[in-house]
């Protein structure tokens, strides 16, 4: 028997103090994907069956393009987001779960900095 009460046990568990702000964040873009999907379905559905000069017209216009960016850019940060929860619940090796956490991370910022620069360069034509 010990003489630590259970929450001065409790303390150095969990989330390290990020809990909070990790769901926030996973919040805050899920609320941005709202809007943004939406916009995103309904531009393509209008522009669905055009040709490649009309697809490159269309995310050639600034307005288009930035909001396509974000897209991308909450959608990655979303997903790496989900999966870290994930690994985090249900990965129970320290240097595996560290490992996958990595991994993640980096593949989330890789395909999206790939998706910004094709967006990028379609929006500029080069």
């Amino acid at each position: 028997m010990t003489m630590i009460n259970p929450l001065a046990r409790v303390r150095g568990l969990g989330s390290a103090k990020e809990g909070t702000h990790h769901w926030i964040a996973q919040r805050m873009t899920a609320v941005a994907l709202i809007p943004l999907m939406i916009w995103f379905v309904f531009s393509l559905t209008c522009i669905l069956g055009s040709d490649l000069a009309a697809v490159k017209a269309w995310i050639g216009s600034p307005f288009n393009a930035v909001l396509t960016i974000l897209m991308l850019v909450a959608g990655f940060h979303h997903a790496q987001l989900g999966l870290q929860v994930v690994i985090e619940d249900y990965v129970h090796g320290h240097g595996c779960k560290i490992a996958l956490l990595w991994f993640v991370k980096g593949a989330a910022i890789f395909f999206a900095v790939a998706a910004v620069f094709s967006v990028v360069k379609l929006a500029i034509g080069v």
